[in-house]
């Protein structure tokens, strides 16, 4: 069976530290556990960098302390990675206002890259998103993107 390349989002790495989202926080601390065993790649991005980098402390350096341990590998916003994400913007998939969840999925897509995993429901793991990002990545000559939460890749 093929390995899968997962993107994860800053969503993933917020919520191994939730307080009082115990059933979420026992699914992500379960992905990171199983994700090294099952998929080709963990992939994150420079925006995941930029996002936690703005968190304010001690959360910081729990995340940062996770990003070391877990050890995903780098993607890079290129000019590129740009211009998709302002794609979804305008086609009305993402509001502009949240540019960063373009950014996210414009770079996993422009990668490669098989999934992206989620906790964030309100912008990127939602049919709608599924639905449009594929037409525009179909359109556009891009592979097709699996978008998801964490409970479609871990085994419960």
């Amino acid at each position: 069976m093929k390995k899968i390349k997962y993107y994860l989002d800053t969503t993933i790495f917020n919520f191994v530290f939730a307080e009082g989202e115990t059933e979420k926080k026992d699914i992500t601390i379960k992905l990171f556990r199983d994700l090294p065993l099952i998929a080709e790649g963990m992939y994150i991005s420079d925006e995941v960098i930029r996002e936690i980098s703005r968190a304010s402390e001690p959360r910081r350096s729990q995340l940062e302390g996770l990003l070391r341990e877990s050890s995903p590998l780098l993607l890079e916003i290129d000019l590129e990675s740009e211009k998709m994400a302002d794609r979804y913007i305008e086609e009305g998939i993402i509001p502009e206002r949240y540019r960063s969840d373009a950014l996210h999925i414009a770079v996993a897509v422009i990668n490669g890259i098989d999934a992206i995993v989620s906790w964030n429901f309100e912008h990127i793991v939602k049919l709608k998103t599924r639905v449009m990002v594929n037409g525009i990545n179909r359109l556009l000559g891009y592979h097709e993107i699996e978008i998801c939460s964490p409970e479609e890749v871990v085994e419960l």
